[in-house]
């Protein structure tokens, strides 16, 4: 397969992998071309699994049928299986719907607005990123559809001719979820896929067996890596990066929307769109780190991503937390600026009221934890980071439920007033919903090729040990 070849420098890393006076180099260890496409692709040539895999497949395959299961038992006997009750008629499942499309905001950011800026440190993790979209959005996309209650009339959303003389209300910002997310499904799955046809040709060129090469070769679309390929493939790569870049803001600017558009304490504020913004790209980072840290330690992938894209992502997570942090204190200046005391009061109940446990959760995962990462031996220290990014994929949880839950329970008026309690199936389905995304990421593991190389070779030194090369 034909490489492009890239920029070469005379400054040579020492043993450490530095160039003194330079950043650190992308890829480390003296590997060429071979021995990148060598390293990434036997993960996926290995005759047989190893068996930490199939125990962390069996295990998420696990939690996925169970998920099925409560679906099908939610589906047959009703929505009253959720703690939902009123006032608080979302919970659990809003929640988790607007926690999955937060995941997936990093991978558009990674792989579309990082490559339209040519930051090249990007390429060892956006196949991770753009994957973990793809499995994210589809957890998401789940939770709305059986939370109608009626499932098999969610097609009445679809604005077509029908026989009611029925229309959907464009004016809703729970309809223009329906657009926004399957929009930004369907462009991030392209955006995917298209970046990942170079590597399936080499997959297919390299497959010992012909039931391989028929599967890799089909998907590949018949690459040879020519001149003419290349150059469709970056057009097309470069539009995809375009139409992407809108959807990091918009899609979760739609989803506050649902929200900032009604009048209920706590919940209508201006603040809201680049507030749920800053949250998603933060905890999509948070998620990347959590899938990167174990899978490059695990698949021997330290020489490709290294600690330099570790930092930077670390980098990302403190300035989008010390974002989300500012919009908490933001929240509670414009709840006392405003004179209205019910919104006085809705953020006063978050604080001190019955579900203050969660409020502080909140706050110490997503604004205390964080703070860790000013010290750059935490941000190259992968035991802090690990530990930094569990804590705000929990907070970024937290956050969701709080904004949510407490704001329902406590409305205008008190004898509306209303408590939840989650119900045994409210944690399955929370549970199942990451069985899902982590049977979907094992295989995707198992299966194609988890980083991009086509990407590295083109930030790459020459292809050979003795050359130097630029740090990218």
């Amino acid at each position: 397969m034909a490489v492009r070849p890239a920029s070469m420098s005379p400054s040579l890393p020492d043993n450490t992998g530095e160039i003194p006076g330079q950043r650190a180099p992308l890829v480390l260890g003296g590997l060429d071309y071979a021995g990148l496409t060598d390293r990434v692709c036997s993960i996926p040539e290995q005759p047989t699994a190893p068996p930490a895999w199939w125990a962390t497949l069996a295990l998420a395959a696990a939690g996925l049928a169970g998920f099925l299961c409560l679906i099908g038992y939610l589906v047959s006997t009703g929505i009253g299986v959720w703690g939902n009750n009123q006032p608080v008629a979302w919970a659990f499942d809003i929640t988790n719907f607007v926690f999955w499309i937060g995941i997936g905001h990093a991978g558009t950011l990674i792989s579309a607005i990082l490559f339209l800026f040519r930051q090249n440190w990007r390429t060892s993790i956006n196949r991770f990123a753009e994957a973990m979209t793809i499995f994210a959005v589809m957890c998401a996309g789940i939770f709305p559809a059986i939370h109608v209650g009626r499932p098999w009339l969610a097609y009445w959303m679809a604005p077509y001719p029908n026989q009611m003389g029925m229309w959907p209300n464009f004016r809703s910002p729970l309809l223009w979820d329906v657009f926004a997310v399957s929009t930004y499904a369907l462009v991030s799955l392209m955006f995917w896929y298209v970046g990942m046809i170079p590597d399936l040709a080499t997959l297919r060129d390299r497959a010992r067996t012909r039931m391989r090469r028929i599967l890799y070769g089909l998907f590949a679309l018949g690459w040879t890596g020519s001149a003419a390929h290349w150059r469709r493939f970056e057009c097309a790569y470069l539009l995809l990066a375009g139409l992407a870049t809108p959807l990091v803001l918009s899609v979760h600017s739609v989803v506050s929307f649902d929200f900032a558009t009604s009048q209920l304490p706590g919940w209508h504020t201006t603040i809201f769109p680049p507030y749920f913004v800053a949250g998603a790209v933060f905890g999509g980072f948070a998620m990347v780190l959590t899938l990167v840290i174990p899978a490059r330690t695990f698949f021997g992938l330290q020489e490709v991503i290294t600690l330099r894209h570790i930092e930077n992502m670390n980098k990302v997570l403190l300035a989008t937390g010390c974002i989300v942090g500012y919009a908490y204190g933001v929240e509670l200046f414009i709840a006392w600026y405003s004179g209205s005391g019910f919104e006085r009061f809705a953020f006063a109940n978050r604080m001190g009221g019955p579900m203050a446990w969660a409020y502080w959760i909140m706050v110490g995962c997503n604004v205390v934890a964080p703070q860790l990462l000013w010290s750059k031996f935490c941000r190259t220290n992968l035991w802090v980071t690990l530990f930094v990014a569990m804590c705000v994929n929990v907070g970024m949880w937290f956050e969701r439920f709080v904004i949510i839950v407490s704001s329902l329970s406590r409305d205008f008026v008190p004898s509306s007033w209303g408590g939840f309690s989650p119900t045994w199936v409210d944690f399955g389905m929370l549970a199942g919903s990451f069985g899902l995304f982590f049977t979907l990421f094992m295989l995707f593991v198992r299966y194609l090729p988890i980083v991009a190389m086509a990407e590295i070779k083109h930030v790459m030194p020459a292809g050979h040990a003795g050359d130097a090369g630029r740090a990218g």
